[in-house]
């Protein structure tokens, strides 16, 4: 993911020049142990500065498939008409898996690779390039620096990210993975070892093969201890290789627990702002509580209702409010009374108004 504010022009002064310039070919053979390499499928990046500029150029390296790929070192800074190269491994896993891909379906299921590459740089102040000045590296030159000065190379990227007047350089490049079946057929030509073709993965196994076999060196023929010194230069090769995976998901984990801060980071931000505005989280459902108690009646409403209207009857019917009911046909009657004495009681009441 690309910062808002990254531009393209290769000519800025905060540009480094890239080699190669659009895409990265990794190499992929059935087992790169038997050719004398270090057993894995790598390719190099170089990252100079043009010297446009008198101040020193961080850069940042990234990728879409962070679980396929090994970068080394993948932030850092470059000096001024100087250059940095940046290793690139193939996962010895995902090598295999592409391998197979292309016994089944050819080179061209290869051709099409969606994986890509973005270099970004940009331009430090003199404070900070000077921490990194004279510092030694892990592995030599090439190699990771301590810890504290990753953390400040991770922090000012973050904060180049969100601050639009930072500019920053933005190049992509492309992969191409290319089987080399030169290699496959010198493999199996050159196979003299036992172990020869086999799979990283069936390490512990060719160790315990070298083990045995180390027991029985005072018996062997110079040819069988030339062999012997072979293949277990190709072990180690393995043990190499599996070291480098190794790393690389310790620095995948370590990826992913930076983004779960950063995202834990940004929901605590957002919900301090919302509860300064007086949107508290939950309010929703508190106002949809009390709309649906509003537009009801309680039972308690209803019982203080009945009595009052008990009460009313009563007091209605001992004063004799009630009786002029009786004189009603149908009601009357249902409310029990008697019809005669009805009549009498209200022409009594007529009588005294005459008089």
């Amino acid at each position: 993911v690309s910062p808002k504010n990254i531009t393209t022009m290769s000519s800025l002064p905060h540009a480094l020049e890239i080699d190669p310039e659009s895409s990265l070919q990794f190499t992929i053979t059935r087992d790169p142990a038997t050719d004398g390499s270090d057993g894995s499928s790598r390719c190099t990046m170089t990252l100079r500065h043009p010297g446009h500029t008198k101040g020193y150029l961080a850069f940042k390296v990234k990728t879409t498939q962070p679980r396929r790929y090994l970068v080394r070192p993948n932030q850092g800074i470059v000096a001024p008409n100087s250059s940095e190269t940046v290793s690139i491994l193939l996962v010895d896993k995902d090598r295999q898996v592409l391998y197979s891909t292309y016994e089944r379906l050819g080179q061209s299921a290869l051709d099409h690779s969606k994986d890509k590459f973005l270099v970004q740089s940009c331009a430090v102040s003199d404070d900070f390039s000077a921490k990194f000045q004279n510092e030694p590296r892990m592995g030599g030159e090439g190699g990771q620096y301590k810890k504290e000065l990753v953390e400040e190379l991770t922090a000012m990227w973050n904060k180049a990210s969100s601050d639009s007047n930072l500019p920053v350089y933005n190049k992509k490049l492309h992969v191409r993975h290319v089987v080399d079946t030169g290699a496959n057929a010198a493999a199996v030509k050159g196979g003299g070892g036992t172990n020869n073709g086999a799979a990283s993965s069936s390490l512990p196994a060719s160790f315990q093969e070298g083990v045995d076999k180390r027991n029985n060196a005072d018996k062997m023929s110079p040819e069988q201890l030339t062999d012997e010194v072979a293949s277990l230069r190709r072990k180690y090769d393995e043990l190499v290789a599996f070291s480098v995976n190794l790393t690389a998901e310790r620095d995948i984990l370590n990826n992913t627990l930076e983004q779960t801060k950063r995202d834990l980071n940004r929901e605590m931000a957002t919900r301090t702002a919302l509860e300064k505005q007086g949107l508290k989280v939950g309010s929703r459902s508190q106002d949809s509580r009390s709309n649906k108690s509003s537009g009801g009646v309680s039972a308690k409403t209803l019982l203080i209702v009945v009595f009052v209207a008990c009460l009313s009857a009563i007091r209605a019917t001992n004063s004799g409010s009630l009786d002029v009911l009786g004189s009603v046909p149908v009601i009357g009657g249902m409310l029990g009374f008697d019809s005669s004495s009805t009549e009498e009681k209200i022409a009594r009441v007529v009588l005294s108004d005459e008089l």
